[in-house]
């Protein structure tokens, strides 16, 4: 397949180099010192799974990439807009879209620019870091992705040709029935745990060990699982359950990237995680008392980062 990959970190980069390292045609849209370093060199992945390094396409000029069947935004949630627009200006309007960002808001922006009947629901499994320009390292855990339809799609049969993609890749990839539950149970996993680890600045061992944190943190499942229900995915106690076993088997160090760029002063998520919670439970009249008050604390924070404080 010939595949458009926007963004070249911890996700765009590992998910985008093993398509390449197997023969796929990626083509990669970045900028800076990562354009450079993937014009200028090879992708290099350091991995658990096995390092390798390929040499790929790379622009920073949307028009340039030609017509692909997908599109991958592998991009910081706040970037979906900026990826958004770049998609508008490649050539043809046939391809797939696949949005991996963490949150559940992704797919509505990209189709409120490119159209509904080129964005799939989308999301991915994996604990990396893009230590150097053009460098990924890939520490913990299984990658996998999962995608699907969330309303039908013109060319929805390439779902099933990008998954076999994937799995000739060596990665783990699903098209589950139900892909908006599938991203409900990524966004409980990753938003109660990034938005308390980034308040507290604690990896996530004393999150789940200390019982005031611990309950803390269940509170904060609790308003996602009933944010859930009132947005029609119903997710109950098993799910709860399975996000809890998941935490505990993280090593006890382990941050979520959210609380790494609060920490270190970036921009980050905040707005698609803990702020989602808030205006879902706005919208939808769940009462989010935990994530209003991490939110609220870490939004000046957000700010300076950004520039606006």
């Amino acid at each position: 397949m010939k595949i458009a990959v926007i963004g070249a970190g911890a996700v765009g980069g590992y998910f985008g180099g093993r398509l390449a390292a197997t023969g796929n045609e990626v083509v990669f849209l970045a900028r800076g010192k990562t354009l450079e370093a993937l014009r200028t060199g090879p992708l290099r992945v350091e991995s658990i799974k096995g390092d390798f390094e390929v040499k790929v396409g790379a622009t920073d000029n949307p028009a340039e990439i030609g017509r692909v069947e997908a599109v991958l935004v592998a991009v910081k949630a706040w970037q979906v807009p900026e990826a958004a627009a770049a998609i508008q200006k490649m050539q043809g309007g046939e391809s797939i879209i696949v949005p991996l960002q963490n949150g559940m808001e992704a797919p509505a922006q990209l189709a409120a620019v490119v159209g509904p009947g080129r964005v799939a629901g989308g999301l991915c499994r994996i604990v990396s870091e893009a230590i150097a320009p053009g460098r990924i390292d890939h520490y913990w855990a299984e990658p996998s992705l999962a995608f699907g339809e969330l309303e039908p799609l013109e060319n929805g049969e390439r779902l099933g040709q990008l998954r076999d993609a994937f799995v000739g890749a060596d990665v783990r990839c699903d098209i589950p029935g139900d892909i908006a539950r599938a991203m409900w149970e990524k966004f409980l996993f990753i938003t109660p745990w990034g938005s308390l680890g980034a308040v507290t600045r604690l990896p996530v061992g004393p999150l789940r060990s200390a019982p005031e944190a611990r309950a803390r943190l269940l509170k904060a499942l609790d308003e996602v699982v009933e944010i859930a229900r009132a947005e029609g995915t119903e997710l109950g106690i098993e799910n709860v359950n399975k996000t809890l076993a998941i935490l505990d088997a993280l090593p006890e160090e382990t941050t979520s990237s959210m609380q790494r760029d609060i920490m270190a002063g970036r921009p980050s998520e905040l707005e698609a995680q803990t702020g989602a919670v808030v205006r879902f439970g706005r919208k939808t009249g769940v009462p989010t008392p935990v994530h209003d008050a991490i939110y609220a604390e870490l939004l000046p924070l957000e700010q300076r980062a950004r520039g606006r404080a």
